[in-house]
């Protein structure tokens, strides 16, 4: 079980590694710039994706201190077929609504701030999560019941799954 969270925590923030190099090379105005065929622009994305996985990485936090709920329920079928994949299906998805208000336009440099905060809050959730009890769980609006290593799990499937959609964006802006 601590190889499989340590695997996914070095995933995790293999991944924000990416998310950071790649804020480096996005100038502020286009970061902000909404794609000529439309979508979301660079902000929105980074924001969706870090705020979105902060409150992953409170979900997980419930699970570990118990303040979450004891069921026996678990997945729902869209749930268990992005757990047994291992990843959200390739494609553009619909996030729930909650998520999907999380998609703001912000600047760089709270970008920034929020991949140091979720590497922080995942470098102290993983080895709570080692010793966490997979009773506890805390309901995902699209996948169902999660408890607390599957919420780190989800960290890293959600993360990855969005550098797909940043490379959608790069590739819709013409060539400097």
């Amino acid at each position: 079980m601590e190889k499989r969270i340590a695997a996914e925590h070095k995933a995790i923030n293999a991944a924000l590694d990416i998310y950071r190099e790649r804020l480096e090379n996005i100038s502020e105005e286009r970061f902000t710039e909404t794609p000529p065929g439309g979508g979301w622009s660079y902000a929105e994305v980074y924001s969706h994706i870090l705020q979105a996985n902060l409150g992953s990485s409170i979900a997980a936090e419930k699970c570990c201190n118990k303040t979450a709920t004891s069921t026996d329920k678990g997945l729902n079928w869209k749930g268990r077929l992005v757990f047994l994949l291992g990843q959200i299906t390739p494609g553009r998805h619909q996030a729930p609504p909650q998520a999907a208000a999380l998609a703001k336009k912000i600047s760089k440099e709270e970008a920034r701030n929020l991949i140091v905060r979720l590497r922080k809050r995942v470098d102290e959730l993983a080895p709570q999560i080692c010793k966490a009890s997979a009773d506890y769980k805390v309901n995902h609006p699209g996948l169902g019941m999660l408890n607390a290593v599957q919420w780190l799990k989800f960290i890293r499937m959600h993360t990855v799954h969005h550098l797909k959609q940043l490379d959608r964006i790069e590739k819709s802006f013409p060539q400097q």
